[in-house]
């Protein structure tokens, strides 16, 4: 709440409290919360700011307080908003906080600049807020920053954590080839990878992606089909098939976002 106007508050407290059916301390804090971000943006105006350069935003750190406030706002100012949850926390419980009011909010159409307020781990740097702010707007389909892997969970049809270490690799090739395939293959970060584990969903995901593989899961042959853009393009066997799937990759980002 340290966008909140204290005096106002306080005055909204005292009008609550004479009434006939007062509202909650909660209610009375969500409206004064709008009320103080109405009131600072009229402000800046009458002190020669001007509407094109105002930006509101609005700090609270629970998640359904920031969708109700954010929801009401879009109504009533029309300036653009600043979207954000504050003081979410430090991991888990900071991105997935902050992903389900982002999230909701966004999908309703409002916002139009984000922020990830998360407790950094003790010397670490804040590259986390922006990558996690990043693949919220991406999950959404909002806007692409990366290309994305789809990899299934694993069950009793994989015992084996191969499938698992290859995703893993394939997300860590895509993290260090960014910088490069950024400049060089415009478009590229659309691009959608699928890394399965079995036959019973892996050649499903992975034909609807752009390039997929279906790794052998537990007993079956150890093969391991690749598909393009939906179509059986290879299959892959033996001990190199990290290697061969990541040249197969590359050359598909080549022929599809290389320079015409």
């Amino acid at each position: 709440w340290g966008s909140l106007d204290q005096q106002l508050l306080a005055q909204k407290m005292d009008a609550n409290n004479s009434l006939s059916v007062p509202k909650s301390a909660k209610e009375v804090m969500l409206d004064t919360m709008i009320e103080s971000a109405k009131r600072s943006s009229e402000l800046a105006q009458d002190v020669g700011l001007a509407e094109d350069k105002i930006i509101v935003s609005c700090k609270m750190s629970g998640v359904q307080d920031v969708i109700e406030v954010y929801t009401r706002l879009a109504d009533v100012i029309p300036h653009p908003l600043h979207v954000g949850l504050t003081e979410a926390g430090m991991g888990m419980k900071g991105m997935v906080a902050s992903s389900a009011a982002l999230s909701v909010i966004l999908q309703r159409g409002i916002g139009d600049t984000i922020r990830v307020s998360l407790t950094p781990q003790p010397g670490a740097d804040r590259a986390l807020e922006v990558q996690v702010a990043q693949q919220i707007l991406q999950s959404l389909g909002i806007r692409s920053f990366i290309p994305q892997v789809t990899s299934c969970p694993g069950c009793g049809r994989t015992k084996s954590t191969y499938f698992q270490e290859l995703a893993e690799e394939i997300e860590e090739y895509i993290k260090e080839s960014m910088p490069v395939w950024r400049e060089v293959y415009p478009g590229v970060e659309e691009l959608d990878v699928a890394v399965m584990g079995c036959i019973v969903n892996g050649p499903g995901e992975s034909k609807a992606a752009n390039i997929g593989i279906s790794l052998p899961g537990t007993f079956e042959e150890p093969k391991a089909p690749v598909y393009i853009d939906g179509e059986h393009a290879t299959t892959l066997k033996g001990d190199n098939i990290s290697n061969e799937f990541r040249k197969i990759l590359h050359t598909y980002i080549e022929k599809n976002y290389g320079s015409k």
